[in-house]
């Protein structure tokens, strides 16, 4: 699956319609590029691989990467490709919408870190403020790969770097409540 026809998808289908229709086999196409910016943001920021989020995880792109990287306890979460997730990692994967997360479902996990790769700038703007404050009262810190400049998050975090490898975008943030 190229990256023309994913972006295809979500103008005929939607978002919601395209996962839900090729979620199973889904395979983000910017999966060596993301391993890159996974192997980057390893050796650039301290990131705390004791419990660690696979948001949005897709087919597992973001897990594969961090156990090349030396993490072992990783969870994933993606209401639509779980079982492509399941298939390429060999674990399960939680089935929560952004919607339900928002509403609080995680509220009584801790993670040491919350990656999310090319999922975030796909949320309303207007459901992203009570996402990003859900997210930032479970783990003290969040990576986030996008393929854009968005989405830019404002509620609950503080953005302390960022860099752009292979065209992907990658931002490092620590949270504010754990400042509070």
């Amino acid at each position: 699956m190229s990256h023309d026809s994913v972006r295809a998808g979500y103008e005929t289908c939607g978002v919601d319609g395209f996962y839900e229709r090729y979620g199973s086999t889904y395979r983000n196409p910017h999966e060596a590029s993301i391993r890159e910016v996974i192997k980057e943001a390893v050796q650039r920021w301290p990131l705390d691989g004791t419990s660690v989020l696979d948001l949005a995880c897709g087919s597992g792109e973001v897990t594969l990467a961090l156990r090349d990287s030396g993490f072992t306890h990783i969870e994933g979460i993606d209401p639509y490709t779980y079982a492509a997730y399941e298939q390429r990692t060999g674990q399960p994967a939680e089935r929560y919408t952004f919607v339900e997360i928002a509403a609080g479902i995680l509220h009584e996990r801790r993670y040491s870190l919350i990656v999310c790769s090319f999922a975030l700038h796909l949320v309303e703007e207007s459901r992203l403020p009570v996402l990003s404050y859900q997210l930032s009262r479970i783990s003290p810190a969040l990576l986030i790969l996008t393929p854009h400049k968005r989405p830019h998050i404002r509620h609950g975090w503080l953005l302390t770097d960022e860099f752009v490898c292979e065209r992907v975008r990658a931002r490092f943030y620590l949270s504010l409540m754990e400042r509070e």
